[in-house]
């Protein structure tokens, strides 16, 4: 009879709490650790949504991991009867010329994606919600939803416990320990466990506890804004949740309970966290409110400027943009996942399935190599 792996997954986040579901659904020994619980507001995935949407602005490399994700997130909420994503398309508007929009429209053909491309008037007459600049275009991406971000990885952890994993809420880890000979030690202030391989998913807290990681995570603070329709009909239709890609560079979601539209900025506009135990939680009004209220005015005139909310929450970013997938050099023992610059939450399912990939075969055959950058590869 075969012997069953043990693998330490450390952060049940995001990506953690799906490679827990994905290793204990495939016979392997799972312990978990989180130094909160599933679901928590203290790391990237808060804010109650987040996009599914596969018309990507960027690296074409990440449409396969789409698909493999959306049949992995249909598979999750059958398997929780639970509704964690709805459908509902997503748009994705910008500068006609700019090379990320060519490049979403480029992609999107090739790869046989089922989308539409929306000129001014066309936008107006179906989703009068938004204003398109003179010289931009709209492309509404059928495969698009609405994902629930602390009800997906608290179902994942769920059922992954469900399938036999072991999770232990409330206990950072202290250490992560090569042993000679094989496996690894992972220390926590209630003892010592030995496993044969450690999937490391802390996302923000990843400089901390891998200090040696060839290549640093830039830890920053996001801030959304939670806004109010003046028009009782901003809703209709299944108003899509909607990507503003260059010179805006903003996302918009309409809430799961149909009341607001959350707000959120790209990567420029966030600061940098010193320590993720730091987190300035607190958002000051107006100074941090002013750039959504210039993108309202402009793009979206039918939201009260005014928030009902505004929170704050942490991100981790590469200087490439995509994360850091793979074995930490000289450590076949110990695979790492962190740096999703904002785009990880719709393909964690898929990161699950390659961390399971890594930590039992070695290897995957999903095509990951351009989330290899140097000093991070991918067996």
């Amino acid at each position: 009879m075969r012997i069953p792996k043990r693998v330490a997954v450390i952060g049940a986040g995001s990506m953690g709490s799906q490679a827990m579901w994905r290793l204990a659904a495939r016979g392997a020994e799972v312990i978990g650790y989180d130094r909160y619980a599933p679901g928590h507001d203290r790391g990237a995935a808060g804010g109650e949504s987040r996009i599914f949407r596969a018309a990507h602005l960027g690296e074409p490399g990440y449409i396969p991991l789409l698909r493999l994700g959306d049949g992995l997130w249909e598979q999750l909420q059958a398997e929780t009867g639970r509704s964690l994503r709805r459908r509902s398309g997503c748009l994705v508007m910008g500068e006609t010329v700019s090379p990320a929009m060519r490049q979403l429209l480029s992609s999107s053909a090739t790869h046989r994606l089922e989308h539409e491309v929306l000129d001014r008037e066309e936008l107006a007459r179906r989703y009068p919600q938004h204003h398109l600049p003179d010289g931009h275009t709209a492309v509404l991406d059928r495969m698009g939803a609405v994902i629930r971000p602390e009800a997906s990885i608290q179902a994942a952890a769920a059922h992954a416990e469900q399938l036999g994993a072991r999770l232990h809420r409330y206990t950072p880890v202290r250490e992560i320990a090569p042993v000679a000979g094989g496996g690894v030690d992972i220390v926590t202030d209630q003892g010592t466990d030995h496993v044969d391989t450690a999937v490391v998913t802390v996302g923000p807290w990843v400089n901390t506890l891998l200090p040696d990681l060839p290549r640093s995570v830039d830890v920053r603070r996001v801030v959304c804004s939670w806004h109010l329709p003046t028009r009782h009909d901003w809703f209709a239709d299944g108003a899509p949740p909607f990507v503003r890609a260059t010179p805006h560079d903003c996302f918009g979601i309409p809430s799961p309970d149909g009341m607001s539209v959350k707000l959120g900025l790209s990567f420029a506009r966030h600061l940098p966290v010193p320590e993720p135990e730091r987190l300035d939680r607190t958002v000051r009004r107006p100074e941090e409110l002013g750039i959504f209220r210039e993108f309202i005015a402009e793009l979206m005139p039918d939201l009260n400027p005014d928030p009902i909310r505004m929170s704050a929450y942490m991100e981790g970013y590469t200087d490439s943009g995509n994360p850091l997938v793979g074995h930490l050099p000289g450590e076949d023992d110990i695979i790492v996942m962190a740096g999703f610059s904002g785009s990880g939450f719709k393909i964690s399912p898929a990161m699950g399935e390659i961390a399971a990939d890594l930590a039992l075969d070695g290897t995957t055959d999903h095509p990951i190599d351009f989330l290899a950058p140097a000093g991070v590869g991918a067996a």
